[in-house]
């Protein structure tokens, strides 16, 4: 099987399949570019994965353009990138991983092309093409991931309990890629999500908010929201949201479930801008609904000033998961102040100004 690349992939391509060549060092497409092409998206970046020194191969492949790009290399970590108009290509050694029980960082040795494909985080992205000579554009596929592909499941390539537990990042990245592909996650695998969850602790802050703003910018947010309450992980990465789950009844009087309410107005958004600050102020207009519930026989249940203190709660939720406090801040945290003046507007008997 082989996939469909653009005239200029496909001249790079075959610059990457000269110099590996020349080399003797044999190479591989792999991971999400392979993934993307089979589902016919567009993509800007590739990862060459080649059975030697993956910062040598990038210096050679640098010198077959004209102009000749810069190859940025991290020794420490022996991987290389350059930059060409279309495309932004990663080249690191074929490697094998294993990892302490206290840390994600793994520790790293050189390995096979299965080694590299065996420590991949789903079969989707376990996906590779040949860049030899001999079977150039050949699709590998070890764990089934184009049969994956077309039945829309997030899967891992070995046991899931081991995966999440090797590095628990992988569990949100299941759940982002699940939200923005419009996947379901494998039974097995999310129930490894589940008993692991509590793993995620170990994962930096900064790491998880870059993947809740990838699944705030999908198309349907929604649904990764409802994976993170259901894999448990919410209650540990976002409690304060969680807490906004429910309907209580006195009296035989209840109010909605704000959970539901809140995302479904953050899907609402959605399908007007892609600005993640106007999500991310949806997603937190309703956040001091739980502190703020009182019921009274009189007036049933309220949340009196719910937007007021919410407003006041903005700067500490950013701060907790590391997002900027500069004006975007600011301005979730006044469209929260103010997300009821537009309710107020649609009241009768409303005085104007003349």
């Amino acid at each position: 099987m082989h996939i469909q690349c653009t005239a200029k992939e496909l001249f790079i391509l075959k610059k990457i399949a000269k110099a590996a060549e020349e080399l003797s060092m044999p190479c591989y497409l792999i991971g999400g570019f392979v993934r993307d092409k089979l589902l016919g998206r567009a993509t800007k970046d590739a990862d060459v994965v080649c059975l030697g020194d993956g910062i040598k191969l990038a210096h050679a492949v640098a010198t077959l353009f004209n102009p000749e790009p810069t190859v940025a290399y991290f020794k420490n970590f022996g991987t290389a990138q350059i930059k060409i108009p279309e495309l932004e290509i990663e080249f690191v050694g074929a490697r094998k991983e294993s990892y302490a029980q206290h840390s994600r960082k793994p520790a790293v040795e050189i390995g096979t092309l299965e080694d590299d494909l065996n420590r991949r985080d789903f079969t989707i992205n376990a996906l590779a093409i040949s860049l030899n000579k001999n079977d150039f554009g050949e699709l590998l596929d070890e764990f089934n991931g184009v049969q994956h592909l077309k039945e829309r499941i997030i899967k891992t390539p070995l046991e899931p309990e081991q995966t999440f537990s090797d590095d628990p990042l992988r569990m949100m990245r299941a759940i982002r890629f699940a939200t923005q592909l419009s996947f379901n996650i494998h039974d097995e695998t999310f129930a490894a999500m589940k008993e692991n969850a509590e793993r995620i602790k170990i994962v930096s802050q900064e790491r998880i908010t870059d993947e809740l703003n990838k699944i705030m910018l999908a198309e349907k947010p929604s649904v990764g929201w409802y994976l993170l309450r259901d894999s448990d992980l919410l209650k540990i990465i976002f409690p304060l949201l969680l807490e906004l789950q429910g309907a209580e009844y006195i009296d035989g009087i209840g109010h909605k479930d704000n959970f539901s309410h809140t995302l479904q107005v953050l899907d609402n958004i959605s399908k007007h801008t892609n600005d993640l600050w106007l999500r991310w102020a949806a997603l937190l207009h309703d956040i001091a609904k739980p502190a703020t519930k009182r019921f009274s026989k009189e007036e049933g249940w309220t949340f009196h000033g719910h937007e007021v203190v919410g407003a006041r709660m903005v700067p500490k939720i950013f701060a907790k998961l590391k997002l900027p406090q500069n004006e975007k801040m600011k301005l979730v945290q006044k469209l929260v102040a103010l997300h009821l003046r537009p309710i107020s507007l649609t009241k009768e008997n409303i005085q104007t100004a003349q």
